[in-house]
């Protein structure tokens, strides 16, 4: 995993420390870095070591005779021993290290390596305007001991992101070689390490003249500029300036606009192989070239050709940019018997908005890849694209097998869990005040004692005073779902009679449908009751057990004993609404009230019922109130012991709650419960009603799905706006968080059309499409 470590030096210097201290750490899959504040103290012994260290450099080289790119000023120490300048470089790593060790810095140490792994790949920018800490030795800080593929690079605090062009590949690495004044030194080896590269194409300028070098940074497009020559650091390290030929040198800012067109025309690299680079880093760096190569201090020949020998080798066979910078580096260790300290020579110089460019893509391997960005935001990485047609391609593959699997019933099960899960999310609503139901209880049942025929709950002449004193309450209609097609014996001496009192206009009587497969008996409803008062109370599971569906209006078989059309709840709801002055519409697709449209789902394949199950009849969604409904029980009522105007002008619906008797079922709520039981089936045919009512009267959503059409245009589309989104991520660890992010947002529309709207979408082969598009483009970009 690639990670990026930025330090800043906000203020201060050595000598009066750095107050604030700040690291960045970002990661490939992160918008925002991890960012960890501290501070470093005064470490003016720092400078001075340095300093020494420098001049002891210089000198020990001369006096091995290893100084052909050297040059050791009059005042320089020359009366030195190696020994002696051992001493000098083992006191400034300890010195370094010691520093670094203070407490409030250590904390920030601490932590980040808490979050980096050994394996990781490390990147390590040091942001500063101060000379000095450019030049001190940072990869002698012992964390990069303990993180091998850690790299230091070099950085002002001040930089912009570069926009280069596209330019069409060439499956070659277009390199501008600058030899420059040769006076004393051998840089024929250089030229010979880049004339052998085997996907390079390198134009040679060899001493060339100003204008000649201006006119092929303007005019030509380069991947890296490379130069070999002599080169120094004026002003204390500000300005760098390289000797083109043996008359003429030029300074970074006098090269400014021919380098800014070369960079903005593609120029990712620049390597200058030539001594005491850092001031032509610190200017090269103003000018946003994405990333540089110098030499920290003067470098003699051989180790200059090693290094460029050996860097060019790993990166060629690619390896990652700071990976071959920091190998090339080490190898120079080999040689410290006769070039003491070679290894800390080579630095990068990086722009932190740049991610650090591939020979493959200086190559431009990858035919539709558009660099645009690698200049990006921090911790993106540019990831190579390919044509549109692939996407589409793909996509539609993806699309037909979402398709081919939710045919065959694949998603059938978590559709409907994802369903119900959605309509939890619904704050609770209050009770339907249109309706109040009288339960018999358990203890209703036990406490009367009463002999029945057959499996009754309670007598006829129970039932009959129970109707006959809900009539003295003036509902408006009164649905009676008890079963009655046996009479008990007529008992002359009581005044009420059940069948008196289940003719008045307003009792709904019930009945169940008779089915040749399932109930081939059927229940017949009272006798000598029109059919115009029947409802069937047929209910319908779904293969989890849950109902989530109501049949409003079915063709009965010609041999069943109950006859009539029409459920329950819908004659229920007819005759209520009938004294609103709403007559109802009924269609075989479907029911209407008013502008209030239920359509049924189609039968064979509607929303997310695709296999097995039966679409028959008028059957629509039952849209689940959160909420408990107003109810007393037999006894109550009987006794006077409720309000008196709780049932005036209601729906009341008659029915037992008791467990003896097995009408129970389960809804999604009640499997939502910790403590999971099936609920009466007098409360299924309240929330029926209710949905009917509160969708009329209360603007309630009415639930419904999109014809069959539509769910494939709907899934089909989320397809190829999940590949499009991939497809433009330009960061392969960032293309993960996106998939999340896109099945996220349909969960949200799907939610808020389902909550607001009642359009129940196909969320879950949508997710699966998307997520499969997505993983699809990551596998077909990964592969290229």
């Amino acid at each position: 995993m690639s990670k990026l470590v930025v330090f800043s030096f906000l203020g201060g210097d050595l000598n009066q420390g750095f107050p604030v201290v700040t690291a960045q750490l970002w990661c490939d899959k992160q918008f925002i870095p991890v960012k960890l504040t501290g501070s470093l103290p005064p470490a003016p012994e720092l400078s001075e070591l340095y300093r020494r260290w420098q001049l002891l450099y210089a000198a020990v080289h001369q006096r091995l005779g290893k100084n052909q790119r050297i040059k050791v000023h009059s005042q320089d120490i020359t009366n030195i021993s190696v020994n002696d300048f051992n001493e000098v470089c083992q006191q400034l790593q300890a010195n370094i290290n010691a520093w670094l060790k203070f407490e409030s810095f250590q904390n920030i140490e601490r932590q980040l390596r808490t979050l980096l792994s050994r394996n990781d790949e490390i990147r390590v920018i040091i942001e500063t305007n101060i000379v000095l800490l450019h030049r001190l030795p940072w990869h002698l800080w012992h964390f990069f001991e303990d993180y091998p593929k850690a790299e230091l690079a070099l950085s002002n605090h001040e930089y912009e992101s570069t926009h280069l062009l596209q330019k069409s590949p060439t499956g070659k690495v277009r390199i501008l070689a600058i030899l420059g004044n040769r006076v004393g030194i051998d840089i024929d080896k250089d030229a010979s390490a880049l004339h052998g590269l085997t996907d390079g194409k390198t134009t040679f300028l060899i001493e060339p003249t100003r204008q000649k070098l201006d006119e092929h940074l303007w005019n030509h497009d380069w991947d890296i500029l490379f130069f070999a020559g002599h080169s120094t650091s004026l002003a204390e390290g500000e300005i760098g300036e390289i000797y083109i030929n043996q008359t003429e040198s030029l300074t970074i800012s006098q090269l400014k606009h021919a380098l800014n067109a070369a960079i903005r025309r593609g120029l990712k690299l620049a390597i200058f192989n030539s001594c005491d680079g850092i001031g032509l880093g610190r200017n090269l760096a103003d000018l946003n070239i994405p990333q540089m190569i110098v030499m920290r201090e003067g470098v003699p020949d051989l180790i200059a050709q090693e290094f460029l020998k050996n860097f060019l080798t790993a990166f060629a066979d690619s390896k990652p940019f700071y990976l071959a910078v920091r190998e090339a580096r080490e190898r120079l260790q080999g040689l410290e018997n006769e070039f003491p300290c070679a290894s800390w020579l080579p630095v990068i110089y990086q722009n932190p908005t740049t991610v650090p460019t591939t020979w493959q893509e200086l190559c431009g391997n990858f035919a539709n890849t558009k660099f645009v960005g690698e200049v990006l935001t921090k911790g993106k990485i540019a990831t190579p694209k390919f044509k549109l047609w692939t996407v589409l391609l793909s996509t539609l593959i993806v699309a037909i097998s979402t398709l081919g699997l939710r045919y065959l019933g694949v998603f059938e099960k978590i559709e409907l869990q994802t369903f119900d899960q959605m309509l939890r999310l619904r704050p609770q609503e209050e009770p339907d005040p249109r309706l109040i139901i009288v339960e018999i209880t358990e203890k209703n049942i036990q406490s009367r004692q009463e002999m029945t025929k057959g499996l009754k709950s309670i007598s006829d002449s129970t039932l009959a005073k129970l109707l006959n004193k809900i009539q003295k309450y003036q509902p408006r209609v009164i649905g009676l779902d008890i079963y009655r097609d046996l009479a008990d014996p007529p008992n002359k001496s009581n005044p009420i009679q059940l069948p008196t009192e289940l003719n008045k206009d307003n009792v709904v009587v019930v009945c169940k449908s008779r089915d040749s497969k399932y109930d081939p008996q059927g229940v017949k409803p009272p006798k000598n009751i029109p059919v115009e008062r029947q409802g069937f109370t047929d209910a319908i599971q779904d293969p989890d057990g849950i109902v989530r569906r109501q049949i409003l209006m079915m063709a009965q078989e010609p041999s069943s004993t109950c006859t009539t059309p029409y459920s329950l709840s819908l004659q229920l709801v007819t005759r209520y609404l009938s004294d609103e002055n709403i007559k109802p519409k009924f269609n075989e697709d479907y029911v209407q009230f008013g502008s209030k449209v239920f359509k049924r789902l189609k039968f064979g394949r509607s929303g997310a019922y695709q296999q097995g199950v039966d679409l028959g009849g008028n059957q629509i969604l039952v849209n689940y109130r959160n909420t408990d409904y107003q109810r007393v029980s037999l006894d109550e009522v009987l006794s006077d012991k409720f309000d008196r105007k709780s049932m005036k002008d209601k729906v009341v619906i008659v029915g037992v709650t008791a467990n003896t008797v097995s009408d129970t079922w389960s809804t999604l709520y009640s499997t939502a419960q910790q403590d999971y039981q099936e609920i009466p089936g007098i409360f299924i045919q309240a929330q029926m009603v209710s949905q009917v009512l509160s969708a009329v009267l209360d603007q309630r959503p009415i639930l419904w799905v999109l014809p069959y059409w539509g769910d494939i245009l709907w899934i089909c589309g989320w397809s190829v706006v999940g590949s499009l989104i991939i497809w433009w991520v330009r960061s392969l660890s960032h293309q993960g968080c996106t998939i999340f992010a896109t099945v996220v947002t349909l969960y949200g529309v799907c939610a808020i059309a389902l909550l607001k709207q009642g359009l129940w979408l196909p969320f879950i082969p949508s997710a699966f499409a998307v997520v499969a598009s997505g993983v699809v483009i990551i596998f077909i970009q990964s592969r290229r």
